[in-house]
């Protein structure tokens, strides 16, 4: 809200309240800042609730008590922050292209796959991309047999990573270096996602790569590669929310990541690879394992990575030499020069 172009662009921002209204949200870049201690979060009774129509003129209506519903005008795109399910797994993404407005990033379906780590990785391996070993925990088999369920964790060997396979922002995930704490860290994560992904723990550093969609047909791009160090005394097993987004101590980002060059180029070229197999579009960031053996393992793809400015998406792309403002026009213009349905 601060980076963008205001006389390029006239913003009309819309939040999301808990019972699922859109709203005309208050445009002070202040009040929708998350920090420490403050977690924005807008109510339905804040302002007029805001309806996408499905028709050609793409227009969004304003709904208010006792008011005629009025039109805010043609949108000519939306930019989709939103992390996590009914955000970036492709349901927001259908409604926008059934209402036939363009938006920034990826479509319906790169968005559910990139979605799903347990499908995300079986695309992943399809294309020839590398990635950790795993083991998926269906409702279903927990529900009817939780011990073999347990019991295909153990050929990963401990520690393991416990993880809601849809949810994001590393909600729910829970490292687990014994069979005895399996149980507990998997109910954790099925209350976030029925369906529970464990990864085996890769040793090794956390190496990221952000992609950004080629102009024109032409490959994806992609930026310096950057790293992320968590503080391990400062409370933090792995880049959890809390790391990512509230405590800016204990996490050191650093771009370009001190790798070998050859490294950095496989890191990059991974990246391309893993944004073309899910056929992305617009943004994405990809999330890599540079090994003690030297091999670079994919670890995710983030079709909505996080975008505040001290994230490590527009932080890779600004060590490369395209800043936040410049980038945030680069996504809008890549979503406002592509065509509307099927492409």
């Amino acid at each position: 809200m601060r980076a963008i172009d205001r006389d390029a662009y006239d913003v009309i921002p819309i939040g999301i309240a808990r019972d699922g209204h859109w709203v005309l949200a208050d445009g002070d870049p202040g009040q929708l800042e998350l920090t420490a201690g403050h977690t924005p979060e807008v109510h339905a009774t804040d302002a007029g609730v805001v309806v996408p129509l499905g028709s050609s003129n793409r227009s969004l209506t304003v709904q208010e008590p006792g008011e005629i519903p009025r039109s805010l005008g043609e949108v000519d795109v939306v930019f989709p922050l939103l992390h996590g399910p009914f955000g970036e797994d492709g349901t927001l993404q259908g409604m926008l292209e059934l209402a036939e407005i363009r938006y920034v990033g990826s479509g319906v379906l790169a968005s559910a796959a990139g979605m799903d780590k347990h499908y995300m990785k079986v695309i992943f391996a399809a294309a020839g991309i590398p990635v950790g070993p795993y083991t998926v925990i269906t409702d279903a088999q927990w529900q009817r047999d939780p011990a073999a369920a347990m019991d295909a964790v153990a050929s990963l060997s401990y520690p393991v990573f416990v993880k809601p396979a849809r949810a994001g922002s590393s909600m729910g995930i829970t490292r687990v270096a014994t069979p005895e704490d399996l149980e507990a860290a998997v109910e954790t994560a099925r209350a976030h996602d029925r369906k529970v992904i464990v990864e085996a723990a890769i040793v090794g550093r956390e190496i990221e790569c952000a992609v950004l969609q080629g102009r024109d047909n032409e490959p994806p791009r992609t930026s310096q590669v950057g790293e992320i160090e968590v503080d391990r005394e400062g409370g933090h097993d792995f880049y959890d929310f809390e790391a990512k987004y509230l405590e800016e101590q204990g996490v050191t980002l650093s771009c370009p990541a001190k790798v070998p060059d050859h490294i950095a180029e496989e890191v990059r070229r991974l990246a391309a690879a893993a944004f073309e197999a899910l056929g992305c579009e617009g943004l994405a960031r990809v999330d890599c394992f540079y090994t003690e053996t030297g091999d670079v393992v994919v670890n995710e793809i983030n079709t909505m990575p996080g975008f505040t400015p001290h994230s490590m998406y527009p932080q890779m792309w600004a060590a490369s030499g395209l800043e936040y403002p410049q980038l945030i026009d680069e996504l809008i213009q890549l979503a406002l020069a592509r065509p509307i349905g099927l492409r």
